[in-house]
């Protein structure tokens, strides 16, 4: 847990005026928004919060001491009037914030989108969209080494490495045990394995499915739950059906850190990741990773989690498979992982970098 930050006043204007924008509002940018507007307020910056309307009832902006204001074009546009800097999180919300200040002299400080751009139609647009708000940018961050290249390629004219550590998933005082945990999902005496996520398709749940089919061959069989929600729900719900694999599709969860706490092994199987959210959560926990070697996930874990290329279902089924053999893997692992999460930069560092980067740009301005 982070220590309470000290208030302090920075300097450029006081009190210095932000706007952050968050655009479809993923779970890793949310918290990692709440805690920054947090953070923030704390040091005397007057923060407005510009989101999805439903991310303020599950994440409290305001509780954190920023203001909040929904994320229509008019609304952002107004937030926008008058601030010292606007600060967008992902490619729409860079979009948007870009649009909202044009004719303006407010720096544009963006929070680069995690992933590639992919192929055809989409791809082309998706990068035209990036080259435009990295263009527009007058600093990108962005959370992994992967994601600045990125961002330089596009056309920024300055792109920093800016690790973003979100706060650590906590249980609520009156959460079950994992013993009860572990009862409520029928595996008391067998593997419990986790994936955590939006069901879209970059998180690689399709493979994650192809390796559930070599795991019935397991004695005994591991439960896979899935926690989160998506437009691919239907799609995979017809292959567990289908092919009788040991999934269990759980929706959107509030007890995420309770699934996390009882698991054996945590997976993520993606196709692209900067700083994800579940590693952070699964390597502070002490919870055993497989992951897929993509993006940000190598630096981000370095030996604390099994990797695997992406796309390799046996590769994949194969790690897993192996760690729940062997017992002292997984307590390696486990407490590799505790001392790798201790090496991240805390909130309170990260604040103090964006921080940094918005003073250095009122100095710009002035």
């Amino acid at each position: 847990m982070s220590s309470t930050p000290v208030p302090v006043t920075p300097y450029g204007r006081t009190p210095l005026r932000t706007v952050q924008v968050l655009g479809g509002g993923g779970a890793g940018s949310s918290a990692h928004v709440r805690s920054l507007a947090a953070g923030l307020a704390a040091r005397g910056v007057r923060v407005t919060v510009c989101a999805p309307v439903e991310t303020e009832g599950e994440y409290d902006f305001t509780g954190a001491g920023a203001r909040f204001a929904p994320a229509a074009v008019t609304a952002l546009r107004a937030a926008c009037t008058g601030a010292d800097i606007v600060h967008a999180h992902g490619l729409h919300a860079g979009m948007r914030a870009a649009l909202a200040l044009r004719g303006q002299r407010v720096p544009l400080v963006v929070t680069w989108p995690s992933g590639p751009s992919g192929e055809g139609p989409l791809g082309q647009l998706t990068r035209l969209l990036e080259r435009r708000v990295a263009r527009a940018a007058a600093v990108v961050l962005g959370a992994s080494s992967a994601q600045v290249d990125q961002a330089r390629r596009r056309g920024a004219r300055d792109a920093r490495l800016a690790p973003v550590t979100v706060p650590a998933a906590r249980q609520a005082p009156d959460a079950p045990d994992a013993g009860k945990v572990r009862a409520e999902l029928g595996v008391v005496e067998r593997p419990l394995l986790i994936a955590v996520g939006s069901l879209v398709p970059h998180r690689g749940y399709h493979v994650l499915l192809d390796a559930a089919r070599e795991w019935r061959a397991l004695d005994p069989v591991p439960l896979l739950v899935i926690a989160g929600e998506g437009p691919q729900r239907a799609v995979l719900a017809r292959r567990i059906e289908t092919e009788g694999l040991p999934v269990r599709l759980l929706g959107q969860r509030p007890d995420v850190a309770e699934l996390l706490a009882a698991a054996d092994v945590a997976v993520l199987p993606s196709r692209w990741e900067a700083r994800s959210l579940l590693a952070q959560e699964a390597l502070r926990a002490g919870v055993p990773l497989v992951a897929t070697a993509v993006g940000g996930v190598p630096e981000l874990v370095g030996e604390a989690a099994v990797l695997v290329p992406y796309g390799d279902a046996g590769a994949f089924a194969g790690a897993v498979a192996a760690l729940l053999d062997d017992a002292p893997r997984r307590a390696g692992l486990a407490a590799a992982g505790l001392l790798q999460a201790g090496t991240w930069p805390s909130e309170d560092d990260t604040v103090a970098q964006v921080l940094a980067v918005y003073d250095e740009l009122m100095d710009r301005v002035r």
